[in-house]
Parts: C-alpha cells; sequence; structure tokens
C-alpha cells in the first residue's frame, strides 16, 4: 500500500509580518520562481506516495488550485476547514475523510518546510511502514546545526520519545542538545486507525466533532468543505499538545539532512545567503564610496540583498521612513550603531533594525564584512534613506 501524504496547508505566516494587516502566508511567499508549497508538492511526488491530501481554508484554495495546477498534480483531495482550530482537528478530519482505508499509512507534511536530500527522507519513511500499528506515532527529529528558541524539541530513549521541549531559551537549547536532542520537525507518520485510536482516548470531544465535520461534508470537484457548525465545537489544540503529550506509544526517525521552516527573516537571510549563486546577477551590483552591494532577489515588499563593507569603510548614519531591516552577518565584525547604543557584531549573528531606527555600519577592521539584509516595508528604494552624518560627503 502506498503512503498518503497530508500536506497542512493553513498557516498564517504572521511571525514575518508582525505589524501588518495584510500579508502573505509563507507557503505562498515567492522566494525567486518557488515557494514553500511549491516544493513540498514536488516532494510527495516521488513513487512511494499516493495521491495528496491538503488541508486548508477557503481564504487559499485558489492559490492550492493554481499551485496543484502549476505542478501538474492531477490527482488530490482538498479538505476545507471553516474556522481555525489548530492542528489537532486539522489532522484528525484529513483522516477521517472515507475514501482512506482504516490501514493507511498516512505522512503529515508542513506546506512550509524547505527540506533538502529528499532520498534519505524518503528512505526512511519507507523503512517504517512495515513498524505502523493500530497504536504508534512516528515523528522525525532533526539533527540540530545550532540552538535555537525557533524549534521544539524531543529527547529519545531506545529511539521512543521520552520528552517534549516546546520552544526553550538558547541556553536550555545547548543542554538538551547536549543530551542528543533533536528538532521536532512537525512531521508526522502513522495509520489512519492509530490517529482515530489516539483521538478517542485522549480527545473524545476533537474526535466526535470531526467525525460530524466530515460525516456532515459537502463534496464538490475532489473538494470537502467540512461542516462549520460541527467543525467549530472542536477544541481548538494544537496535535502535539492534544495527542503527542499524552500518548506514549511515540517513536523517533531521526534525520540528519537539511531543514528549516523559514519562519524568521534570519532563516531567510541564511537560506539566500546559501543560494547566493543562484540569485546573483552582475546588473544588480551597486558601487559605493564605503564598498558594493547586491540586490539578490525582489520580492513582495521584502528585498534581499548582500552588504559588503571594504575595510575602514563606514555607512551613513541613517533612518528609514517605510522599511525595517533583518541583518545576518556572513564575513567580519562589523561595528553596529543602533539609536543610542553601540556593539560589534561577529558571523552568524543576526540584528533587527525597527522602521524609525537611526543606525549605521563601520568596518574598523583589515577584513572585510559582509552582511545579508532582509528589507521589509512599503517602500523598498534607496531614495528612502534619511542621512544624519557621512564621512563621504553625501548629506545635502
Amino acid at each position: 500500500m502506498k503512503i498518503r501524504p497530508v500536506i497542512l496547508c493553513g498557516g498564517a505566516g504572521t511571525r514575518l509580518w508582525p505589524k501588518a494587516k495584510k500579508h502573505q502566508a509563507k507557503q505562498f511567499i515567492d522566494f525567486g520562481n518557488w515557494t514553500l508549497l511549491g516544493k513540498t508538492l514536488e516532494r510527495v511526488k516521488a513513487s512511494i506516495f499516493d495521491a495528496p491530501i491538503i488541508s486548508t481554508n477557503l481564504k487559499y484554495l485558489r492559490q492550492v488550485k493554481q499551485h496543484l495546477k502549476k505542478h501538474k498534480i492531477r490527482k488530490f483531495k482538498i479538505v476545507l476547514e471553516p474556522a481555525k482550530r489548530n492542528t489537532a482537528p486539522a489532522i484528525l478530519s484529513t483522516a477521517l475523510i472515507k475514501d482512506i482505508p482504516n490501514e493507511q499509512p498516512l505522512m503529515f507534511l508542513a506546506a512550509d518546510h524547505l527540506i533538502e536530500k529528499i532520498g534519505l527522507l524518503n528512505k526512511a519513511i519507507k523503512k517504517n511502514q512495515k513498524k505502523l500499528t493500530h497504536n504508534n506515532i512516528f515523528i522525525f527529529g532533526i539533527k540540530p546545526t545550532m540552538p535555537s528558541s525557533e524549534f521544539g524539541y524531543f529527547l529519545t530513549k531506545n529511539n521512543k520519545v521520552s520528552r517534549f521541549v516546546e520552544k526553550p531559551k538558547e541556553a536550555k537549547a545547548k543542554q538538551i542538545i547536549s543530551k542528543k536532542g533533536y528538532w521536532n520537525s512537525g512531521m508526522f507518520y502513522l495509520r489512519k486507525d492509530s490517529i482515530i485510536n489516539n483521538f478517542k482516548k485522549h480527545q473524545l470531544n476533537i474526535y466526535r466533532n470531526c467525525n460530524k465535520a466530515v460525516t456532515k461534508a459537502k463534496y464538490k470537484s475532489n473538494v470537502y468543505y467540512l461542516n462549520k457548525q460541527a467543525f467549530t465545537k472542536a477544541t481548538a489544540k494544537s496535535f502535539d499538545y492534544a495527542i503527542l503529550e499524552k500518548t506514549k506509544d511515540i517513536n523517533a526517525i531521526k534525520l540528519d539532512i537539511p531543514w528549516s521552516d523559514l519562519g524568521s527573516w534570519k532563516e531567510i537571510c541564511k537560506m539566500y545567503g546559501r543560494n547566493k549563486r543562484h540569485y546573483f546577477k552582475k546588473k544588480n551590483v551597486f558601487h559605493r564610496p564605503w564598498g558594493s552591494y547586491v540586490n539578490l532577489f525582489n520580492g513582495k515588499e521584502f528585498l534581499i540583498k548582500e552588504i559588503y563593507v571594504k575595510p575602514k569603510g563606514i555607512l551613513s548614519l541613517q533612518k528609514h521612513h517605510h522599511r525595517a531591516e533583518h541583518w545576518v552577518v556572513t564575513h567580519g565584525k562589523p561595528k553596529i550603531t543602533l539609536n543610542k547604543k553601540y556593539f560589534t557584531m561577529k558571523p552568524d549573528e543576526t540584528i533587527f533594525i525597527p522602521l524609525g531606527a537611526i543606525h549605521r555600519i563601520e568596518n574598523p577592521y583589515k577584513k572585510p564584512v559582509k552582511i545579508i539584509e532582509a528589507q521589509v516595508g512599503s517602500i523598498l528604494k534607496e531614495t528612502d534613506i534619511v542621512r544624519y552624518q557621512d564621512i563621504y560627503g553625501r548629506i545635502k
């Protein structure tokens, strides 16, 4: 039996746009002729998978259908949530649709993860298929590359999950990594009957209401429109809190592969930094008295650039009316001014420059400085620079 991939595609991605009233959901952002949902759809074309099921909401239906068409996926099912109830009701509702047999293996994937070395992931999925039972759950852990407070973790004993830790502070994350903890990727693997049995045992309210929402759903053109009255009565809980923290039979599949949820501008800057040769164009290089910069990608309300500051180069003391900036240092040790604070940064360190903050980059050393910058805002042009001091005489 082939594995049925279920793609969870309802997230709003508000972490990237904290103050914006209208913003793009992360899975649909064009990062340069590709999106995270597009990458996920390509991933589930592997021979081990059956036709995908996409869990989303009415707001995203048009974009999901556009992606399916673009990636030439003709066989699919879409399950539409009529209200936001978090991941537990979303996961259960997709599993309950009638064309899924009881012993069907289901692989739950987030629509907004960037995963490389897909072959290793698919090999692990295939290898563990025979171990799935009517009760157990497999979750995928990623070997951490750094202590991060942006991800959840889990610890294991004999490949069984012994403890979950939800987004710890960096010092605690270091301790968890020293105990061989893994990032919780949010990818789950289990059979349909295991989902049903776990929800019946631990979350009866969610099970009854989701079952009713699916039974009374309207079905048209491969889309299940879940019954709103029943679905909104289901308790809003994440799958982690609802099931994973209550059941004892959780197995870990540990992977050492490049993985990110691109959940912060820091992660996005690093992704562009790793892949800058794909985005670099000579015509987008601009020279300045302090060095140069290259525009790598101009997205919708964001711009990614690499800044090169030559030894002894100093940018003007400046602010912006229409944009905020996120910086990731990749080379050198820049001296930073941020309002009334002065400090030196090192490679891999990040800083956020809020809208209207007065700031400056200086390079007092002999080695050049390189910074990947994400500009986020309504106007992303060089005209949006208010200069206060400039050693190159550019203040009129």
